[in-house]
């Protein structure tokens, strides 16, 4: 027999599908996973396009940070595959890695610290 004064409550989401600080943490992260596990960086980058927007100021700099760094990321890793025919390539694929790995652990290190990311359409650091 159901309780007619019983009501289930809606269910809310996990925290870390809503824009913000849990948000892009779990964006970074998937963007690390993505060495093993290559799509995890496609849901981090729709995760980060869905949310981007939505939230304060100096969130809204890491989200620019981590979108453009999925972006150039990708075009860095489609250049060096064409470099690879003249031999080049492989050098170039391990530079645009680490170039991702650092700027994705500059974000995680940035927002432990509740700090904006300081020229987020920057190519660079």
């Amino acid at each position: 027999m159901s309780n007619p004064e019983h009501t289930p409550e809606p269910r809310q989401t996990d925290r870390w599908l809503e824009p913000g600080k849990t948000n892009l943490q779990v964006i970074y992260i998937l963007y690390l996973a993505s060495f093993v596990i290559g799509i995890s960086g496609i849901v981090g980058i729709v995760l980060a396009h869905l949310n981007r927007g939505k939230s304060e100021p100096w969130l809204e700099s890491h989200y620019t940070w981590a979108i453009r760094t999925f972006w150039l990321g990708l075009l860095g890793a489609l250049v060096s595959g064409l470099l690879m025919l003249v031999l080049v390539g492989m050098l170039t694929m391990v530079l645009v890695g680490l170039w991702i790995i650092v700027r994705t652990i500059v974000g995680l290190q940035k927002l432990g610290r509740n700090e904006p990311i300081d020229n987020p359409q920057s190519w660079l650091l």
